[in-house]
């Protein structure tokens, strides 16, 4: 990659839509209980025009056999976090999944999260600059168009950045301005926070689910599920999870979260999110019917914004793609991604 940096492993060939890929060969770990990578996947560093680097993970996509190759190549896709989280969330199952699947798979730590650096500020950066950083990566180390895929606040972000790809298209002739947010093939939306933001969420609990809505706070904003193994098991996973697992999890979500990933005062203030501007853009909304965080009235909200019916996993709990039924989620979203590439959606 173009700026990532030092190098532990060989470069891969351009022709899959990367260029000099570079890992970082001596590099201080910033969570105290680092995540082991899995076979087949690297981790690199991409350097920021602020000077700051963004975590990436990397997982490569298995070529089809001769026979059966495609005339059309997968887009790559670009997996973002949400709240106390980082890139090694996606890294877990679905990195896997999709790359032997054939898709090109990077998962990216915002900043201030997991491996990231951390800017100078109380607070990791606004809808803006989470998807100014994205973009800057799309635009720097991905040839082809991607699929963004946004899991939970990550997935507000998401919301952002197709919002604004038309809207900076237009402004003016300045081409780094034109190119401030690359063209995409699509976008996933996993358990994501509704374009309105999580005020209608926790208002909705407050009335008709006090309980819940106390269990909720506690456990985000106070963040008690960093020392409660129950309430961390039930704010993210399904009652099946076993507790061994759970406070692994419970362990990198802690360390993942060095700063907040929002002023959500502020954030709430700048919602919601514009129009979609192209309703012709592929959008995919998908829910888990267990989510303790995102109400369905929150995922059926998402998918009236953008005109597509949603798809609510049964069985499921908000963190989908590390719960003990992450391939639930992980197929219907594989099976409208091959739908995609053989359409030739492009944008």
């Amino acid at each position: 990659m173009a700026t990532l940096c030092t190098l532990i492993l060989p470069k891969f060939p351009q022709s899959r839509g990367i260029s000099t890929t570079r890992a970082v060969l001596t590099r201080d770990s910033k969570m105290k209980v680092p995540y082991e990578l899995k076979q087949g996947q690297s981790r690199l560093f991409h350097k920021l025009p602020s000077g700051l680097n963004m975590e990436v993970l990397f997982q490569r996509g298995s070529d089809p056999d001769e026979g059966q190759r495609r005339s059309t190549r997968n887009p790559p896709l670009v997996f973002v976090h949400g709240s106390f989280h980082a890139a090694w969330c996606w890294a877990e199952h679905w990195l896997p999944f999709f790359s032997q699947n054939g898709y090109d798979c990077y998962a990216l730590s915002l900043l201030g999260q997991g491996e990231s650096d951390s800017p100078a500020a109380a607070v990791a950066g606004t809808l803006e600059t989470h998807a100014g950083d994205i973009a800057d990566f799309i635009h720097k180390e991905i040839k082809l168009p991607p699929v963004l895929l946004g899991h939970s606040f990550g997935g507000l972000i998401v919301q952002y950045y197709i919002a604004n790809i038309r809207r900076e298209a237009v402004k003016g002739s300045d081409s780094e301005k034109k190119s401030l947010f690359p063209n995409l093939s699509g976008a996933v939306l996993v358990c994501s926070v509704p374009p309105s933001g999580n005020s209608g969420l926790v208002w909705r609990y407050l009335f008709s689910k006090p309980l819940a809505a106390f269990k909720v706070t506690r456990s985000l904003a106070a963040k008690a599920f960093q020392t409660s193994l129950p309430l961390c098991k039930e704010t993210f996973f399904s009652a099946g999870m076993e507790d061994q697992l759970v406070a692994r999890y419970q362990q990198l979500m802690t360390e993942s979260s060095r700063m907040p990933l929002f002023d959500l005062r502020k954030l709430n203030a700048s919602l919601p999110v514009p129009r979609l501007e192209d309703p012709a853009f592929k959008v995919l909304v998908v829910g888990a019917k267990d989510d303790f965080i995102v109400d369905m009235e929150g995922l059926n909200e998402t998918g009236r914004f953008y005109g597509v019916p949603t798809v609510c996993i049964e069985g499921a709990a908000h963190d989908i793609m590390i719960d003990c039924s992450w391939r639930k989620g992980a197929q219907p979203i594989l099976s409208w991604l091959n739908s995609l590439n053989k359409a030739g959606t492009q944008i």
